[in-house]
């Protein structure tokens, strides 16, 4: 995967017809659900500038810093008197319909319907105020079929689904190894097999696909069935570390209550640093978190590997979004796109000076 490209002008916005595949982060579904937690406000604690906030994750390892800082109550500590109330999601397409219609008011959520969002709006509805997670996603195949990268010629390779996240990412890869993939069908030299998530171990099993490149924790559910990581995506990428959850914000929310914000993304800085600092616990936490939202938890054999594949930061990474965008573009999902604006970073570096931490970077495309 080629390192993101320095960018020297603005690009001319235009939205394929295609544009709207690009909404899912990972092909979860698409239904979305008010999960009711509310963690309580201290007594005689102050109110921010709104009475409440309204966010919006996946129940998903990747989205760790919303579940963690939830389920700690991390955010709640900074948001004071102002409530939090949080929703869950199974798709970038409802949580990014969520934003638009004020049912949330930030969310986490990946690049792909970050950009498509975005350019849908002519940049209107949304800016991205931090980083969240890198890293977590892997082409895992079957070491039966598959022992090197050149035996995937000709075998069937799963991704969520076309025009994801990693469903670029992959086609973007076969492009690097000279091989041919039509985009939209999947036939090709490597057979492109669009597949829900929830679905591909039973697939894998089944001798469907023959493997998949897909984000934790299905990577490493599929190594418990006997899978092989063949490749990890943060190798393909300048220092290991590529952009796969963002904190979006509504710009009418952002304008109106900037306090509210800066107190998420605070208590969001907060809960990323306890994460580093306390692993396991906070990948109790997680998974604490994901058994109240789905009703079980994740086994060891699953979470462990898929934890430490994950790399919890402030940091959006935003030069990889950009190349990512560029990714989707040569592989034919996406005509050039226009992002100068997407980003939103000061709120951010005000919260990581005040916490003597180094400020992040827009890769020029921060708003005006």
């Amino acid at each position: 995967m080629s390192a993101a490209r320095p960018l020297t002008a603005l690009r001319t916005l235009a939205v394929t017809a295609a544009l709207p595949l690009l909404l899912t982060a990972c092909g979860y579904g698409a239904e979305s659900t008010d999960d009711g937690k509310q963690a309580e406000v201290a007594a005689g604690a102050e109110k921010l500038s709104a009475d409440e906030v309204k966010i919006g994750y996946f129940p998903n390892l990747t989205h760790a810093t919303a579940l963690v800082g939830v389920q700690e109550g991390l955010f709640q500590k900074e948001l004071g008197g102002t409530k939090i109330k949080a929703s869950t999601f199974n798709a970038g397409p409802s949580e990014i319909e969520a934003l638009n219609s004020g049912s949330i008011d930030i969310g986490w959520i990946g690049p792909s319907p970050s950009i498509n969002g975005y350019t849908k709006s002519g940049g209107k509805n949304l800016r991205i105020i931090s980083g969240s997670a890198s890293g977590g996603v892997k082409l895992v195949v079957n070491p039966d079929k598959i022992k090197s990268v050149d035996d995937l010629k000709g075998k069937k390779i799963a991704t969520p689904q076309l025009g994801n996240t990693q469903d670029v990412a992959f086609l973007n890869w076969i492009a690097e190894q000279g091989w041919k993939v039509d985009a939209q069908s999947g036939s090709g030299d490597v057979s492109v097999v669009r597949t829900d998530n929830k679905i591909t171990p039973d697939a894998y099993k089944s001798g469907s696909v023959d493997g998949a490149w897909v984000p934790e924790p299905t990577a490493s559910k599929l190594v418990s069935e006997g899978a092989k990581v063949l490749l990890d995506e943060s190798d393909l990428w300048p220092g290991k570390k590529f952009v796969i959850t963002n904190i979006i914000v509504s710009q009418t929310f952002l304008k109106e209550h900037p306090d509210v914000v800066e107190a998420v993304l605070r208590g969001s800085v907060r809960t990323n640093e306890w994460i580093n600092a306390n692993p396991q616990d906070a990948k109790t936490s997680a998974n604490a978190a994901l058994k109240a939202l789905s009703g079980k938890e994740l086994p060891a054999e699953v979470i462990d590997p898929a934890w430490k594949s994950i790399t919890f930061l402030d940091d959006p990474l935003a030069a990889t979004l950009d190349a990512q965008a560029e990714h989707a573009v040569k592989a034919g999902l996406l005509e050039e796109p226009q992002l100068k604006g997407i980003y939103d970073l000061a709120p951010l570096n005000e919260v990581l000076k005040a916490e003597g931490k180094d400020q992040v970077d827009d890769a020029g495309l921060g708003a005006e």
